[in-house]
């Protein structure tokens, strides 16, 4: 084999390798992005579910109902498994104050000044879920500065997850935000007896519906 033999048969012989290592890198890269993509894809997500959130407040002696809703919720945290109870658990949320909603503007402005306005750090609140068992659960519930255990009852309908618990807001040493609040409100608040009353107890639902 003379010289410029030698020297073409190494030339193709060099592309040839180069171009085995290429393909082999893309048989890895796709590998890796499929396996990736699997990872991510859990049948069940909170972030693409439709969630809402739901309260009622009370005021007055005779407890009147006050509803209102928040319509943000950010999932900060987990939120995916195979089942609709796998993904509740262990889920981290965080709900923006500026999301709630009383369908009435005077009354949002207030409950977001002078109630949530006096807490400390409470531009949002946040949370932990944990499933105890098939039917209840408790949430690591922070407001105020303070994280508090808020146990609660659930129930799933086919993709639905439904919870509903009673939060007295005074665990939360927010007293001083709910006396805040019926200074404000205090004819708003007044019943028939003349006594100007907000109570501290709040109920609290939520309903996440899977895709």
């Amino acid at each position: 084999m003379n010289k410029f033999s030698t020297i073409l048969f190494a030339l193709i012989f060099s592309s040839l390798l180069t171009s085995c290592k290429s393909e082999a890198k893309k048989e890895t890269s796709k590998e890796e992005t499929e396996t990736t993509s699997t990872e991510k894809a859990a049948p069940y997500s909170l972030k693409n579910a439709e969630t809402t959130i739901g309260f009622t407040a009370y005021k007055t002696t005779d407890k009147v109902p006050v509803n209102g809703t928040f319509e943000k919720i950010e999932i900060t945290n987990g939120g995916d498994g195979n089942s609709v109870k796998e993904a509740i658990n262990g889920v981290e949320f965080n709900i923006p104050i500026s999301g709630l909603e009383t369908k009435d503007n005077g009354r949002n402005l207030k409950i977001r000044k002078f109630f949530f306005g006096v807490m400390e750090n409470t531009v949002s609140l946040t949370g932990k879920l944990s499933i105890d068992s098939d039917s209840t659960g408790v949430a690591d519930f922070t407001m105020n500065n303070m994280t508090q255990k808020l146990p609660f009852k659930y129930s799933i309908e086919g993709k639905t997850f439904n919870m509903n618990t009673t939060m007295d807001i005074a665990k939360w040493n927010a007293q001083s935000a709910i006396d805040s609040l019926n200074i404000v409100c205090k004819d708003l608040h007044q019943g028939e007896d003349g006594v100007s009353k907000t109570w501290s107890e709040v109920a609290i639902n939520a309903s996440s519906t899977f895709k």
